[in-house]
């Protein structure tokens, strides 16, 4: 349901910013539901488990390719993502504490009012993704890249108080892409 209204809102705006522009737009964009087959169906997540609102505390999803799954609303207390591909992947208003991203890819992901106290996030790689209203209070950041991501100011503050560390993988120091 959440993802159908996010994709209907993008394709909404896309349509509306490419009349605004003077753009013609292709009839193949138009949302099919005569036969109850809409847009949706052919989306990105198509091939991904939607996790929105449900619980997985304590799962194990290390190691796993979860990039642009939806977990949206999640509750992942303790959960292990260590190493897992999150590329892309929507976190909104999730709540993540005590969880494990260790050498997690998160870039690209949408993060934004998701509870991330006290996790696990050595060297994990959050290139781009979005932050904001979220909370880091007792995040261990050492090693992480943040390089393009959109952090509040009072997170970036706590977290440059404990940053350190180069990512293995990107090589970005970690207080030079939390902008310390």
């Amino acid at each position: 349901m959440v993802r159908s209204s996010l994709l209907a809102l993008a394709v909404s705006l896309f349509l509306v910013l490419s009349s605004l522009a003077g753009l013609p737009i292709a009839p193949a964009l138009a949302l099919d539901t005569s036969t109850g087959v809409g847009l949706q169906d052919r989306a990105l997540f198509q091939d991904t488990v939607d996790y929105t609102l449900t619980n997985q505390s304590g799962n194990d999803f290390s190691g796993q390719q979860l990039a642009n799954t939806s977990f949206a609303g999640a509750v992942g207390k303790g959960a292990n993502f260590a190493g897992a591909n999150l590329h892309g992947a929507i976190l909104t208003q999730g709540a993540f504490p005590e969880a494990n991203f260790a050498g997690a890819d998160l870039s690209d992901a949408l993060m934004d009012r998701t509870d991330m106290s006290h996790t696990d996030l050595r060297g994990a790689v959050l290139v781009g993704a979005i932050a904001s209203g979220g909370s880091f209070t007792g995040a261990n950041v050492e090693n992480a890249d943040f390089t393009d991501a959109l952090l509040d100011r009072v997170d970036q503050r706590l977290l440059c108080q404990s940053a350190s560390g180069t990512n293995p993988i990107t090589g970005a120091d970690t207080r030079s892409s939390l902008g310390c």
